[in-house]
């Protein structure tokens, strides 16, 4: 079953910013879901809309089989977002805002769920502290808890373990793939890649508000990611027009010992052989020679091109405006 079906959704802002074009994507209940893209990308844009704090130009959402868009109050109720944004209340307390919470979504608190999951995110020795003497860690599981208090079947975390350190991060991951294997549907975005690619059993790759792929991870990263011959010189080689000429079958890229050269996927090692031998035309016979397999972060910025890398540097997600 879909637990999430987006058809044909747009956004354009008031200012003409066209956020969201023509994005398609099924979400499998059950799934552990990636949604990335560079900062501008439409992330936060459909996360948004997917709330009910944007509404969309054109297009149409399906939650377990009902009108998102159509059906509010009942899908509400079966999705919890962690934002990126934390807004508390400075004088509750966590167990309160988690009680007070829970009403939001039409149910009573359960306090055996709400302690369970301040111990789960290792906020119980903090329950009783006001929100404003919380650390900037503490607030981002509070957002964490606040999205899980009501039990909701799919669950969105917007960029969830920023600010958090590594160790707390590996237990918030431990804690997530609990739900999902108890059968919750995770749809997560994302800047840490390797996360993403350890997690996740599907991606979806979004620019400039355009999907640009969507599958399984392990088939995305068996019919997209590539191998590359990397030649160890000593450092940088000349990759003049008339030398890049040359390798051009092999789209040369340089690297601080040498270059490395684009391997097929089909062809296994006979294209090892030619690669190699066109090196050594070209420049000799290097101090070293090895075959590293792109991840996923590699496949994201050969997607999402070459300015990718530089957008999300620069902070901040979709312009509105």
């Amino acid at each position: 079953m879909t637990a999430l079906a987006i058809h044909r959704l747009c956004k354009v802002y008031d200012n003409g910013n066209q956020a969201l074009s023509d994005v398609s994507l099924d979400i499998p209940e059950g799934s552990f879901y990636a949604l990335l893209g560079p900062n501008g990308a439409g992330k936060s844009t459909l996360i948004n809309i997917l709330a009910d704090t944007v509404r969309a130009s054109s297009g149409a959402i399906s939650l377990f089989g009902h009108d998102l868009l159509a059906e509010r109050s009942w899908c509400k109720r079966r999705i919890g977002v962690v934002p990126q944004e934390m807004a508390f209340d400075p004088f509750f307390t966590p167990r309160e805002v988690l009680a007070f919470t829970s009403g939001l979504f039409g149910c009573k608190p359960d306090y055996d769920w709400i302690d369970e999951l301040l111990a789960r995110l290792e906020l119980i020795d903090h329950a009783k502290k006001n929100t404003r003497q919380l650390s900037g860690g503490m607030r981002r599981r509070l957002l964490v808890a606040q999205a899980l208090v009501h039990r909701p079947k799919l669950v969105i975390l917007d960029e969830p373990t920023a600010g958090v350190d590594v160790e707390l991060r590996r237990r918030l991951w431990d804690f997530m793939r609990e739900l999902n294997a108890a059968g919750a549907t995770i749809l997560l975005t994302t800047h840490y890649l390797d996360e993403a690619e350890e997690l996740c059993d599907h991606v979806a790759i979004i620019d400039r508000g355009a999907l640009l792929t969507a599958r399984p991870m392990q088939e995305m990263m068996r019919e997209i990611a590539s191998s590359c011959l990397c030649l160890n010189y000593g450092g940088p080689v000349d990759l003049s027009t008339e030398i890049a000429d040359k390798l051009a079958t092999f789209e040369p890229r340089p690297s601080d010992e040498g270059v490395c050269l684009k391997l097929g996927r089909q062809q296994g090692g006979s294209t090892f052989h030619r690669a190699y031998q066109a090196a050594v035309a070209c420049f000799g016979e290097p101090l070293d020679a090895g075959i590293r397999r792109e991840d996923l972060e590699d496949v994201f910025l050969r997607l999402t091109g070459n300015g990718a890398a530089k957008r999300m540097d620069e902070g901040g997600d979709d312009a509105a405006g």
